[in-house]
Order: C-alpha cells, then sequence, then structure tokens
C-alpha cells in the first residue's frame, strides 16, 4: 500500500531540496493531500495553541454541544443522518480584515495566540504557493497574485471539535466534500484520528502526528492548474472515544479575484486546452454553499454557463 505522503520542510534548504520538490509535486498531482514537518513552526507554541482550544471547547461550546444533541435525539438515531455533522465550531476570519476581537467567548490568551497563529499560517501558505509555482514552472508569486482580487486574499480558520459519538456507523463527524477555496492548513489531532481522503475509490486515513500541519489542495488550485493538481474529497468519521480538535485554515483568493487556468499551463498542454472556466472567486463560493457535500464537477460545469453570459475583465495584480 502507498505511503501518506509526509514532507521535511527543513530539507528544503540543502542538498534533498530536489527530492523534496518532488515529493510535493508527486503530493500535489496523485493524492491531493501532503503532511508537513519541521514547518517553522514552535512546537511549544502549537503545544499552547491546542491546550487553549481544548480549554474553550470544554469551557465554552461542549454544554451547548451536548444541548444541541439532546434536542435533536441524536443519541438515539437508528437510521443514517445525511444533513448534520457531528461537530461543534466556530469561525475566525484574518484576511482582508479580522474578526477575531468580536468573537465573544474568547480569553485575551486564546486571541492573542490565534492571532499568531493565523500569521504563522498565512506565512507558511504563502511559502508553499510560491513552491507550486516552482514545480508548475510559473513565475514566483503567480498563485498569490492569482488569489489577490482588489484587497487581497481571504483567509480565515475553522475551529472544530468532534467529541465522542455514540453512533459513528450512522453519523458522519463531517460528511465528504472537496474544499472550494486555494491552500488549507491543518493542524489536527495527533491522538483522536477520524480526517479520510478518497485515493482511487478507497477512504484512506490521513496519519495523526505531533506537531505536523496537513496541507490540502482546494477547488481554486484545480482550475488554475487547469486540473493538473485536483481537490480530493475528504471526510471527518466520528469516533465513540475521544475529542477530536481540528484547527483548519484556508488562504483563498479575494472575494472579486476572477479564478482562471494559468495561460502558460494551457501552453504547456496545448493538446488538451483549457478545460476548467474563468470566474469570480465570491460566484463560485455563493454555489457552492449549497452543494457542499456533492460533487465538484457540476459546480465546474455551472461556472462555466455562467461564464459565457457575463463579461470578466482582466485578472487584477498586486
Amino acid at each position: 500500500m502507498e505511503t501518506f505522503p509526509v514532507i521535511d520542510l527543513e530539507k528544503l534548504n540543502g542538498e534533498g531540496r530536489g527530492e523534496v520538490m518532488e515529493l510535493i509535486k508527486d503530493a500535489c498531482e496523485n493524492w491531493g493531500f501532503f503532511e508537513l514537518v519541521n514547518h517553522g513552526i514552535s512546537h511549544d507554541f502549537m503545544d499552547t495553541v491546542e491546550k487553549l482550544t481544548k480549554e474553550h471547547y470544554r469551557k465554552c461550546m461542549e454544554q451547548r454541544f451536548k444541548e444541541m444533541v439532546e434536542s435533536k435525539g441524536l443519541e438515539a438515531v437508528q437510521s443514517e443522518i445525511n444533513d448534520l455533522d457531528w461537530e461543534s465550531t466556530f469561525f475566525l476570519r484574518h484576511l482582508p480584515v479580522s474578526n477575531i476581537s468580536e468573537i465573544p467567548d474568547l480569553d485575551e490568551d486564546y486571541r492573542k495566540a490565534m492571532k499568531e497563529f493565523a500569521f504563522q499560517l498565512e506565512k507558511l501558505a504563502e511559502q508553499l504557493l510560491d513552491l507550486l509555482c516552482e514545480n508548475l514552472g510559473l513565475e514566483k508569486g503567480y498563485l498569490k497574485k492569482a488569489f489577490y482580487g482588489s484587497k487581497g486574499p481571504t483567509f480565515g480558520t475553522k475551529v472544530s471539535n468532534y467529541p465522542p459519538c455514540p453512533k459513528p456507523d450512522l453519523i458522519k463527524g463531517l460528511r465528504a466534500h472537496t474544499d472550494a477555496g486555494g491552500i488549507i492548513l491543518l493542524f489536527q489531532d495527533d491522538k483522536v484520528s477520524g480526517l479520510q481522503l478518497l485515493k482511487d475509490g478507497k477512504w484512506i486515513d490521513v496519519p495523526p502526528m505531533r506537531h505536523s500541519i496537513v496541507i490540502n489542495i482546494g477547488d481554486q488550485l484545480e482550475v488554475i492548474t487547469n486540473g493538473k493538481y485536483k481537490s480530493v474529497m475528504h471526510r471527518v468519521v466520528a469516533q465513540p472515544d475521544g475529542n477530536r480538535m481540528s484547527i483548519a485554515s484556508f488562504y483563498n483568493p479575494g472575494s472579486d479575484a476572477v479564478i482562471y487556468p494559468a495561460p502558460l499551463l494551457i501552453e504547456k498542454e496545448a493538446e488538451k486546452g483549457q478545460v476548467y472556466p474563468k470566474f469570480v472567486f465570491e460566484d463560485y463560493m455563493k454555489l457552492y454553499a449549497g452543494l457542499k457535500f456533492q460533487a465538484k464537477e457540476p459546480r465546474f460545469e455551472a461556472m462555466k454557463t455562467m461564464e459565457s453570459t457575463i463579461n470578466l475583465g482582466p485578472i487584477p495584480t498586486v
């Protein structure tokens, strides 16, 4: 069986650079996911973020989740639930404007830690986008520019907890989907597993590793690379024991960014032609909101139909 790709970013600076770049290329083309170690974010700091996140859940969210479960009678379900996820979440927005000071119930220490964590993840996301540019033969900064829009990229974090579930065979932690945006950086629990991706028709576990950051490709990178890199269906399987923490940060295009396949990549594969449409990211997100848990292909087809009815200007540059 193939081994899930784990990439040591520290090796980029030495003789192993070529090998690391090849591993990233293979992961993007064949997995849509990879796991980063030695990514430059301090382990002690990650431990602090994890501790504060778990404390916040216990203090502010656990009781609310229990009340929701009780009100919906979820502990006694007898058949599969297809319209609900077994998760407790809240969202933070970092770019273009942060809302972190407006989120109620966050302790000052937690607020500060999440602000700093987001800043470090933003830098890591931009570093990774440039590594992808290098592998794709695009000029440095191309992907960041493609995401930019008029106000810069959008960047936000979904903080989730997946408590123990009495009926994990009937209720998913999070139903299968692809991510709509650009590049996703996940700090997941290293003790309680649950994240799986679909590869060659089989569900494969994304291994929990201490202090790693899991990376996955979103729909927008599939479009920009004209299908060379693909977003992949993934899900969270609820577990009967343990509370799984998940901090997923989404580095996405700006709302008015115009997304389309990179012309250079179309030239390189002339016989393939342009497979994906040109659209405004915000329009894609409006469509995605109602179709998140369905296949992505009809979303791309719907954007093709829209493309012929609207006039899109040139891509804004930084």
